[in-house]
């Protein structure tokens, strides 16, 4: 039987399959079934940087600039008294998971500001996490803002959080940069200790019924793991950090795509929302199918085996894979 144990962030993990941050970890019961159910990891439901300075309404800069009306912006975001679980509680979850299961829980910041990010990265560790995941949601509107201070922003909020906390920082990531192994590059070059990719922004729609614009939530398909499944295999090897990919995990073939492209776990969620926990079990069932038929005897041994470095033709990972695919479609019309 193949041996599924591997590291991320320097922790162990008993197989690659993490939980990814979702309603499911907002309760206690769901953290112990994912257990349970196999899974080696839990990252926890994120705590946003708009909880964090809600009492105060001190957006950061980047949020409020811009803005016509800074009373009518703060309209936009939930009434987070109802709509999350709160900083204090997030902290009393962190301690409660701790002392209920045996795996790792990575807990989640959400936000690109320093301030009072650098207070509850201190909190969250006190509180016991084995790691932290900064989640770097932002879609720029202003037309002030350039793409460069914007990414500086994130570098420094990296260096400042890696400055007062020892656990392993993971950053999580959009692929909207246009030089992606840059920033990746940069982000480990000031303590990030491993990179998610990749997350996912959720897009408005409009009701043109109550002309209102209202938010939208899709869960992922496999068919989303094209994008993280390509930029883990470019990564790969090239920036000294794991590598967790993420969006698209659906099945085992999902997760042996992944490692061989060159992650470290492979992190889930949609799955598990749309049928129940206990999918962890199979999927990590069909993980170890493969590898007993393939004869893979660790998921070591096949990480990385089709990463860009390792494949005989690199460029299928760049543009030459573009006109490549086009091609494709030459005899169908």
């Amino acid at each position: 039987m193949a041996e599924l144990k591997t590291r991320y962030l320097g922790l162990e993990m008993k197989n690659p399959l993490v939980a990814s941050a979702s309603t499911l970890s907002k309760k206690l019961t769901n953290i112990k079934k994912m257990e349970d159910a196999g899974i080696a990891s839990v990252v926890l439901y994120s705590l946003f940087e708009e909880e964090i300075t809600h009492e105060s309404l001190a957006l950061d800069y980047f949020l409020s600039r811009g803005t016509e009306s800074f009373a009518e912006a703060l309209t936009y975001f939930p009434d987070f008294n109802n709509y999350n679980i709160g900083p204090e509680k997030y902290l009393g979850l962190i301690s409660k998971a701790k002392e209920s299961v045996q795996i790792p829980i990575i807990a989640s910041l959400n936000g690109i500001s320093s301030g009072g990010w650098i207070e509850y990265a201190k909190l969250i560790e006190q509180a016991g996490a084995d790691a932290l995941e900064l989640n770097l949601y932002y879609v720029s509107t202003d037309l002030d803002v350039a793409g460069v201070e914007l990414e500086k922003a994130y570098v420094e909020l990296v260096r400042n959080i890696r400055g007062e906390i020892k656990i392993p920082i993971a950053v999580k990531l959009s692929p909207f940069f246009t030089s992606f192994s840059s920033i990746a590059a940069e982000l480990v070059g000031v303590g990030a200790n491993g990179l998610v990719l990749f997350n996912r922004f959720y897009q408005p729609d409009i009701n043109i019924e109550n002309m209102r614009v209202e938010p939208t939530l899709e869960l992922s398909t496999s068919s989303d793991l094209l994008l993280p499944l390509r930029w883990t295999a470019i990564l790969y090897k090239k920036v000294n950090a794991d590598l967790a990919l993420t969006s698209g995990v659906h099945s085992g073939e999902d997760i042996v795509k992944s490692l061989l492209a060159g992650a470290s776990v492979v992190m889930s969620a949609s799955e598990l929302v749309k049928n129940g926990i206990d999918r962890a079990m199979s999927m990590l069932q069909e993980l170890s199918n493969w590898m007993d038929i393939h004869e893979y005897e660790s998921v070591d041994s096949l990480r990385g085996i089709l990463s860009q470095q390792s494949v005989a033709q690199p460029a299928a990972f760049e543009r030459a894979n573009y006109m490549k695919a086009l091609t494709l479609f030459d005899n169908s019309f």
